[in-house]
């Protein structure tokens, strides 16, 4: 019979085995808008496309599911807004999806299928307002969490909710630890840095961000936190707006011309971006080299000061609406404290 020592080399055995290689994937393609449907089984089907190439994490762009729509201004000037603006406003919410939702649930199956994380870039309702939010799923298609975009850029913030800090979501699975910033939330140090703190090892940035200047703005997040960054944008052209719509464009112009990439933690790039065209790309990456990476830097560690500089982090979540019975007053009180 094997001794207790004996089964602890063992496990030591086993945890020194696990490999620390990954394979992600990039998804560089667009929405059918206002066909949720649709976009479903586009999403599968690029799912598929990229588990066939190995991937066991696969990332989708922000606002894959729901819609990225590109051109529109729902009607809004200052102090005014129009019949036909809140008309496209309600396709618009129609389109998005819940996080408990049979959508949800369609795109956990895609991930149980194949066997694959996958997170994915969504238009979020919940209630009657709509967020900017990424949905993760385990490759036994459970939920493991989302994340909502804190801080809507310029008309964004006319259709969509702010996010608050309950859902700065890392989470720790098998393939590394993984963390979420859309689009501009990569421009603000504040949440970069609650993202290193947390021990990000595979940083996420879906987007619509197509301009020349997002590689390096990759590449500085890469050297700056010492993770694998990766990083998706749509591929959106104006027929992906329905036939009859006043943005749709049979000659197919571009209105997001993509631009993924997937950079090292020394700031390499791995995946250099290619524009106008969808696109799945597989690369592998090696999370052994972060501790080498994080020698010099470690900007949340060694490289901190926190004798000049802290960050205070509010997680809570921010209800409008508080219930407050004999069991939890002195909690809430609390707060006020």
């Amino acid at each position: 019979m094997a001794s207790s020592l004996d089964e602890s080399d063992s496990e030591i055995d086993t945890m020194e085995a696990k490999t620390t290689k990954v394979k992600v994937a990039i998804v560089q393609a667009g929405t059918i808008i206002y066909d949720t449907p649709a976009t479903l089984r586009k999403l599968a089907r690029l799912a598929e496309d990229a588990a066939a190439q190995g991937a066991q994490l696969v990332l989708f762009p922000e606002a894959f599911v729901g819609g990225y729509p590109k051109g529109l201004d729902f009607g809004v000037r200052m102090g005014m807004r129009s019949a036909e603006g809140r008309a496209e406003f309600k396709k618009y919410f129609d389109a998005a999806i819940a996080y408990d939702s049979a959508e949800a649930e369609f795109i956990g199956e895609v991930a149980r299928k194949h066997g694959i994380h996958l997170v994915v870039g969504v238009v979020e309702k919940d209630g009657s307002t709509l967020y900017c939010s990424t949905f993760f799923y385990g490759p036994n298609g459970q939920k493991l969490g989302r994340h909502r975009k804190l801080m809507p850029t310029a008309l964004e913030r006319v259709v969509w909710g702010f996010g608050d800090g309950s859902t700065l979501t890392v989470l720790d699975t098998e393939i590394g630890k993984m963390g979420a910033a859309i689009c501009w939330e990569n421009y603000m140090p504040l949440y970069r840095t609650t993202l290193y703190s947390k021990g990000v090892e595979i940083y996420l940035a879906p987007t619509v961000d197509d301009r020349d200047t997002w590689l390096s703005t990759m590449r500085t997040i890469a050297i700056e936190g010492r993770c694998f960054v990766v990083s998706t944008c749509q591929f959106l052209t104006a027929d992906g707006y329905p036939e009859g719509h006043a943005s749709h464009n049979k000659t197919g112009q571009v209105l997001i011309r993509g631009g993924a990439c997937v950079v090292d933690p020394l700031g390499k790039v791995l995946l250099e971006p290619k524009f106008n065209e969808e696109r799945v790309a597989v690369v592998e990456i090696d999370l052994a080299e972060i501790a080498g990476a994080k020698f010099d830097l470690d900007t949340v560690g060694h490289y901190a000061r926190p004798d000049v500089f802290q960050l205070c982090v509010n997680e809570r979540v921010q209800d409008p609406v508080t219930k407050i019975n004999d069991t939890n007053f002195g909690s809430f009180t609390a707060n006020f404290k």
